[in-house]
């Protein structure tokens, strides 16, 4: 599997793993499965997909990737931290709402996480994003699938 393109899923609190394992399947691509506690794999994607477990600081899982990843890999997150080092390696990134991540806003979107979380502790934001929803999966399937279906095709003879 180290030849193959792979997508690496940050997997602690991802809504959308089921479509992730049908994505991995559907395009016979490997699938690690990142997370700090253990994660079930369907039994339709075990050949292709590896739990990695992790244990350790909540950022254990986004090190491992980070150390793993390489430009022709695919790599799902809403770790912006996480984006940032993956856009680094020259990967592709995208968020569970099926948005990518783009070099050249991902500091803006770093220093608003930044902003956010010292209004957080200064109790200005009492709340967080708003609830996942089934738009918001669609478009996170749509984007996985075009970006799974690139990866696919750069896949070595």
């Amino acid at each position: 599997m180290s030849n193959m393109p792979t997508i690496y899923l940050d997997a602690d609190a991802c809504p959308v793993k089921d479509l992730v394992f049908r994505t991995a399947v559907r395009y016979t691509l490997p699938l690690m499965v990142v997370a700090n506690t253990p994660i079930h794999i369907p039994s339709d994607a075990d050949q292709l997909a590896r739990a990695i477990v992790v244990p350790g600081s909540p950022d254990a899982a986004d090190d491992w990737i980070a150390e793993h990843a390489t430009p022709t890999d695919l790599v799902l997150t809403a770790d912006i931290p996480l984006a940032a080092r993956i856009i680094e390696i020259g990967a592709p990134c995208l968020d569970f709402r099926g948005n990518h991540y783009n070099p050249n806003r991902i500091g803006e979107a770093l220093a608003s996480r930044e902003i956010n979380a010292m209004l957080r502790q200064m109790g200005e934001i009492t709340g967080g994003p708003p609830a996942y929803n089934k738009n918001q999966r669609s478009a996170f399937a749509s984007a996985l699938d075009a970006a799974a279906h690139k990866l696919a095709k750069r896949r070595p003879l």
